[in-house]
């Protein structure tokens, strides 16, 4: 500013300073630290690590011989602005197209979904769905106002002690899906995590017909006083759904009936290995 008063106005630099009332030994101060060189790499580091704070930086500094001390690197780091808070884009592995197969037998693959609807009162809540590809059969709804990931591994597990462990999983893309807290429950199980691509919710069609029946029968059919209600009257669907709904790509038969099917086949399977072992 005092720069810009004496060019424009042809005065001195004492008066620009005495009119701006900045020190006149402040403007003829120079520098003697020259900032450049660590500025351009902690702006580097931190363009290919936005989420590592000032002290990951300043250790990574000492490991690659640099001498700044720790406050040189605070003042660098704030001057950045790096000590606000930045939304990053999240970026999504390149999924590949896998083709939406009918499964063999039960537990050879799941599809999970989420839901949203709202009470009366316009409080949202979620719906979290789990279906077996082979016979349709309606593993879990689950209801709550959110559904965080470890609710997520909560809810599998319970399914896991009341059938048995899946070969995969096909989910989308959503937060829930693609968390740690998921990918290493399914590594201790040794089930694979099998992604749709993004914008393709056609490659998880199983779930997706589920879901629009679920809809079309429960959530568009009843307004829904509290939470309590909506997992209610969810139960009473679901109960209905698995044991005496038909199906007409089970050729009439219900999941349960399916289900009994495949286990009555799998037990004369054994029986004749048993009378015939190799």
């Amino acid at each position: 500013m005092a720069t810009y008063l004496q060019k424009t106005y042809e005065v001195s630099i004492t008066r620009a300073c005495r009119v701006v009332r900045f020190p006149k030994s402040m403007y003829y101060y120079k520098p003697k630290k020259d900032d450049r060189l660590l500025i351009d790499i902690v702006s580097s580091m931190d363009e290919k690590r936005p989420r590592e704070g000032q002290d990951k930086i300043y250790q990574r500094l000492r490991l690659e011989g640099h001498l700044w001390n720790k406050k040189r690197v605070r003042r660098i780091y704030l001057k950045l602005g790096l000590n606000l808070r930045r939304k990053t884009i999240r970026r999504i592995p390149t999924r590949v197209k896998e083709p939406l197969m009918q499964t063999s037998k039960v537990n050879q693959t799941w599809s999970m979904d989420f839901m949203t609807d709202s009470l009366i009162t316009g409080r949202r809540f979620r719906v979290f769905n789990v279906i077996d590809d082979y016979h349709r059969k309606a593993l879990a709804v689950e209801i709550d106002f959110s559904f965080p990931s470890y609710s997520v591994v909560q809810t599998l597990e319970r399914i896991i002690e009341e059938s048995d462990i899946p070969q995969r999983i096909r989910v989308d893309n959503g937060p829930e899906f693609t968390s740690s807290t998921l990918e290493y429950w399914c590594s201790k199980h040794g089930i694979e995590l099998q992604f749709i691509q993004p914008g393709k919710p056609m490659q998880n069609g199983y779930v997706e017909r589920f879901n629009r029946t679920y809809r079309q029968d429960v959530l568009d059919a009843y307004l829904f006083e509290d939470i309590e209600q909506a997992r209610l009257l969810s139960e009473e669907w679901m109960r209905d759904y698995n044991f005496a709904r038909p199906h007409e790509s089970l050729e009439g038969k219900t999941p349960i009936q399916m289900e009994q099917n495949s286990s009555k086949s799998k037990q004369i399977n054994n029986y004749f290995v048993n009378l015939n072992p190799v």
